[in-house]
């Protein structure tokens, strides 16, 4: 925990590449990026010079802001009126989601579960009420979800017991960290250098405790749709609830809603350009612009 952050950089195949975009890059050749995958990208400020781009734009600025793919989402959501009929199209008729779909079993260790997630490139993976797989992560379709174990998680996790508890389960590690957040709001949160919650990486939306000590940690709030979802139904639940993907369940909301696919940010600019690109050509001149 004390080496450099220098000696963590390249861990994960983001890290190991800059992007970056012109400050006059329209919205939709934004998308065309974000669509591809990249979550966020640098945007230098007050350049002295016009016509440079990428590493020499950024070393040309004294000064650059951060573009995020949640900013983008926002901005579709405050401009959702001017955007056509796509928003009122199903997950399904757009083809947004996903439907392969990587696990993990309640039972599965932390510490497994991290190792996997990182060969695997995934920040996020449902949690599913399933047997243990031959395979750390296992194909979570037609499985009954019951919450999210993301990088996030750990974040929450008291540096003194992070190691003692890699070795609980999923479904074990969430508890504890849900219980240790609901003491939080006492000083020994603040000696700790706890951070306060933030899922901009997972897919629960957190509800605040009431401060009573003995009230049990209130549970995490699945942020979930279906293949009946309109875009705009994923769009206003993503930017409400600051997640970054939406399970697709049968039965929107129900607990024994069963896995289907995934919706994330990126399949969520993807079908709006799509859109702007086809035959809406009235979307397309509000986002080219």
């Amino acid at each position: 925990m004390s080496v450099p952050v220098s000696s963590v950089i390249g861990h994960s195949l983001e890290g190991l590449t800059l992007w970056t975009l012109h400050p006059n890059t329209s919205l939709l050749d934004c998308m065309e990026t974000f669509s591809k995958g990249v979550h966020r990208a640098l945007v230098p400020l007050e350049s002295s010079a016009d016509n440079v781009v990428a590493v020499e734009l950024v070393e040309s600025a004294p000064v650059y802001r951060m573009l995020t793919q949640m900013d983008v989402v926002r901005f579709l959501r405050a401009h959702g009126a001017e955007l056509g009929g796509v928003l009122s199209r199903t997950v399904r008729e757009l083809g947004a989601a996903s439907e392969a779909v990587l696990a993990v079993a309640s039972r599965t260790k932390v510490i497994e579960a991290i190792r996997t997630m990182r060969a695997a490139s995934l920040t996020a993976v449902p949690v599913v009420d399933a047997p243990m797989d031959a395979y750390i992560l296992q194909d979570g379709r037609g499985k009954k979800v019951v919450e999210t174990f993301s990088a996030t998680d750990l974040r929450d996790c008291p540096v003194a017991q992070l190691r003692s508890w890699l070795g609980a389960s999923v479904a074990e590690f969430k508890d504890k960290v849900a219980e240790y957040r609901r003491d939080g709001s006492r000083p020994l949160d603040a000696a700790a250098g706890v951070q306060s919650p933030d899922e901009g990486d997972t897919n629960t939306a957190v509800e605040a405790g009431t401060g009573n000590e003995e009230e049990p940690p209130r549970p995490r709030e699945m942020v979930t749709c279906s293949f009946q979802s309109t875009l705009g139904e994923v769009i206003e639940k993503a930017a409400a609830s600051h997640v970054h993907r939406l399970w697709v369940v049968d039965g929107e909301g129900e607990e024994e809603g069963l896995l289907r696919g995934v919706v994330s940010l990126t399949d969520v600019l993807r079908v709006v350009r799509e859109a702007a690109l086809g035959e809406d050509r009235e979307l397309h001149d509000i986002v080219s612009s």
